[in-house]
């Protein structure tokens, strides 16, 4: 169990943003159910629910795809920010569940600039899908970006205006359905698709609310706010493995772009760094393990093992590629680390760590483009395994020395400290230093 003490000073500075350091998947869910203990306002600032931040406390087992994981928290807000893509479907779901597992939603916001996934989004992402596929999840997350840059997308404070979206579908449906009609989809009925408005209205209207006002009106009390990213760095629109990207910016400079405040509030980025590395989808991945991956991957029969916790896939595991990292910190500042799932390293004899790449018989000094990624070759460190539980360890000194090693390892090639470990799948197996 986690000492409280340990808990003071968890979010001693005032903004804090968590990013994901490799492809996603790295446990941020479990992160910010951790951090969140002293924050006063949670920040979801991009993404859509392509992605899943599994949580596992006192109140059960999660998989949060919209709302933050600081609703576990009955003193903390959460809000869904303008930088998002929601599918009101998604979150009316996932209130219910939360609702009937006891956790109440009274401290959710959806802000109003939050743009809406429509039905016809997910039908052309669908299409898209099959005529050449990439990888994506097929919720509409491409095409809910793409039409917000075309300025056509409804946003979250249009369900309180039933004329604007009205009108709004009126203007956009004949050209989506020409292009629906395009890729062989079947048309979206305009009947149909204003009911279902008006019911995402009922049942959303009580939460939207302008998300600029209130980040603002909490950085000025300074209060502690946390900002939650989706995926991770790798999977940048701009900087990832691109195509095999996500539509949006999941580093931490996005925070400040869609919450509206000078990029100088941000006291400090926190890193999440699973002990190992794994994707879902295609793209090149230099440490990825083809043989024996179950040893990281697990079974599935538990809810930390390596299946997506969107789409149930088998993720592609491999070993920690620090290159990676050392870009995610170059890209984002970070300040700290957070190491999760250590544990899953228990029973391994050896584990490779991954400290470079070559490519073409020459040391490469910094990140590669997606092509070269496929011919770099990795240059490991080979480290001995410890080979017990590291589970039930409460404090650093608990742990085995080769993890101890593992870790320092890490911290140093990276240049940034490891602040926490996670050594479990629950909030309270944390290991603070």
């Amino acid at each position: 169990m986690i000492n409280p003490e340990n808990r003071k000073g968890l979010l001693a500075m005032s903004v804090k943003v968590i990013v994901g350091t490799q492809f996603g998947d790295e446990g941020k869910g479990k992160a910010i159910d951790f951090l969140s203990a002293d924050a006063d306002l949670v920040v979801r600032f991009q993404g859509g629910d392509n992605a899943g931040h599994t949580v596992i406390n006192p109140h059960g087992v999660f998989k949060l795809h919209l709302i933050p994981c600081g609703i576990f928290r009955e003193n903390c807000t959460c809000l869904i920010g303008s930088g998002t893509v929601v599918n009101p479907d998604v979150l009316i779901g996932e209130m219910q569940k939360l609702t009937s597992a006891g956790v109440s939603v009274q401290h959710l916001r959806v802000d109003k600039r939050a743009q809406l996934i429509m039905p016809y989004h997910i039908a052309l992402d669908e299409c898209m899908e099959r005529a050449q596929g990439i990888g994506t999840t097929k919720r509409g997350i491409g095409w809910a970006y793409a039409t917000k840059s075309l300025r056509k997308n409804l946003r979250a404070g249009d369900l309180l205006k039933p004329e604007c979206w009205q009108e709004k579908i009126k203007d956009f449906l004949p050209l989506v359905n020409a292009q629906l009609r395009f890729f062989g989809g079947a048309e979206i009925q305009e009947n149909s698709l204003l009911l279902q408005l008006r019911q995402w209205a009922d049942a959303l209207s009580p939460y939207i609310c302008d998300g600029f006002s209130l980040i603002h009106d909490y950085i000025s009390a300074d209060k502690r706010i946390l900002f939650e990213g989706q995926l991770g760095t790798m999977k940048d629109i701009d900087l990832g493995i691109y195509p095999f990207v996500t539509s949006s910016n999941p580093i931490a400079a996005y925070a400040a772009v869609s919450g509206g405040f000078p990029a100088s509030k941000i006291d400090s980025v926190c890193g999440v760094v699973k002990a190992f590395s794994s994707t879902v989808g295609a793209g090149p991945f230099p440490t990825e393990i083809t043989e024996n991956a179950e040893m990281l991957r697990g079974s599935g029969e538990n809810p930390d093992d390596e299946f997506g916790a969107t789409t149930g896939r088998a993720r592609r595991v491999g070993w920690l590629d620090l290159p990676m990292i050392r870009f995610s910190h170059a890209v984002n500042g970070l300040g700290e680390l957070i190491l999760t799932k250590l544990d899953k390293l228990d029973g391994l004899k050896t584990i490779r760590l991954c400290t470079g790449y070559t490519l073409d018989g020459e040391a490469l000094s910094g990140m590669p483009g997606t092509d070269e990624l496929y011919r770099v070759h990795p240059v490991y460190e080979d480290f001995p395994g410890w080979q017990s539980d590291t589970t039930t360890c409460t404090t650093y000194s608990d742990l085995p020395e080769n993890a101890k090693r593992y870790v320092e390892c890490i911290e140093a090639q990276v240049g940034v400290p490891v602040r926490y470990i996670g050594n479990g799948p629950a909030r309270e197996n944390m290991i603070s230093r």
